[in-house]
């Protein structure tokens, strides 16, 4: 005769065998595959809205002596490229206008365009024209330009930053605010999950035949830690791809401070989805049907979008005593704090009070749901009540 399994034996192999069944459900792919086509979107949207065109293509008739150099020494301050194409003539030159193939063109003392003139590409031409005239009246006076510009440029200017860091930190806190709204989805769906596991095992009985050779609370233990682990991985999945995608397109450059913001997130979504998934679970054992599923986890969602607004809150107000406080409060500070730990807004001690808090809630969500679970998993029928469930588990245990 085999000895009975310790709580933690039956505790793994629950979490197992939940791990093993769920990832292997279309529905884990659909929604990975729905995520990573979001965060795509997310990163690559702004590479392909930006109309502000940063590329020209000019003519310059008659190439006055230096205006191509001096465009393209203005063309290199103003950050954008400034592309020349050979013209035979101004006709050949307002052709290729009228045809789409120029941006513009320069002859003598007019910038030629189809429609409007671009403003960066005006004041480039402009400066640069501006640049040759004046020298070429320098010259005309017999002043050598040399001489004038070196003297007006002897004298500069050193730019001071007194936040050096701060478009650091605000890219930092954008990879934190997509994370925050994946965390919240991942919280939300996979805290649904363990509800609808522990109905579904309910409804169909299975959960007696499991009950007879493993404690209640192994098997909510076993249920949670199955299924979070798979957001886990999801959720890894996720922000590493969205890390090496936003860094392979130039829009972030890959190292430890954006990193880090990722783990944060990580870290984040072990401590909110024990706390929300302890209620979701505990919601569910006291019904016997799916249909009344979300009745009883109306609550706990409520919770979640109160969090999920409050950290757009935070985004928006960073500098409001009340950022400060919510990101603290558990269960709020499990989508809260990872917005102001990734800008480094919140201090040690924040961040500290804030896992103490957030451990300690989870303590006594994890003993008032294992009880209120044990108490209603086994009575079928209608929807137990909270006092109920709570009598049961004490008459069990008397």
């Amino acid at each position: 005769m085999s000895r009975p399994l310790s709580f933690r034996e039956a505790a793994t192999l629950v979490a197992r065998r939940e791990f093993g069944q769920r990832i292997r459900e279309r529905s884990f792919f659909i929604s990975l595959l729905i995520t990573l086509g979001i965060l795509a979107v997310v990163v690559l949207l702004p590479r392909f809205t930006d109309f502000g065109s940063g590329s020209f293509d000019v003519a310059l008739v008659g190439e006055p002596s230096g205006l191509q150099e001096a465009v393209s020494h203005q063309a290199s301050v103003a950050d954008v490229e400034v592309s020349f194409q050979s013209v035979a003539d101004a006709a050949e030159a307002e052709q290729a206008v009228r045809d789409g193939d120029l941006d513009a063109y320069v002859d003598g003392d007019s910038i030629v365009v189809d429609q409007s003139l671009d403003d960066t590409l005006r004041a480039v031409l402009q400066n640069a024209y501006s640049q040759v005239e004046g020298a070429r009246a320098l010259e005309s006076a017999g002043i050598d330009p040399a001489d004038v510009s070196a003297a007006l440029t002897s004298a500069t200017l050193q730019t001071v930053t007194l936040d050096p860091d701060a478009d650091e930190r605000e890219t930092r806190g954008g990879i934190a605010f997509f994370g925050t709204i994946v965390l919240f989805g991942q919280l939300i769906t996979y805290s649904m999950w363990v509800a609808m596991g522990v109905v579904e095992e309910k409804s169909s009985r299975v959960v007696e035949v499991i009950l007879a050779t493993i404690p209640a609370r192994a098997l909510l233990a076993g249920k949670i830690v199955g299924i979070g682990l798979l957001g886990l991985v999801q959720l890894a999945l996720i922000g590493g791809l969205g890390l090496v995608l936003a860094s392979a397109l130039g829009a972030i450059e890959l190292s430890g401070p954006m990193i880090t913001p990722v783990l944060t997130a990580l870290g984040w979504f072990v401590l909110g989805f024990a706390a929300y998934a302890s209620l979701s679970a505990a919601a569910a054992a006291r019904i016997s049907r799916q249909e009344d599923l979300q009745n009883v986890t109306t609550p706990v969602n409520t919770l979640m979008m109160v969090s999920y607004f409050g950290a757009f809150y935070v985004f928006l107000n960073q500098d409001a005593a009340a950022a400060g406080v919510l990101s603290v409060v558990p269960p709020f500070s499990a989508l809260i704090m990872p917005l102001r730990m990734a800008r480094g807004d919140a201090a040690g001690w924040e961040v500290g009070l804030a896992l103490g808090l957030m451990l300690a809630l989870i303590a006594v969500l994890v003993v008032l749901a294992a009880r209120i679970y044990e108490g209603a998993v086994l009575r079928m029928g209608a929807k137990v009540s909270l006092k109920d469930a709570w009598a049961a588990r004490r008459k069990a245990t008397s």
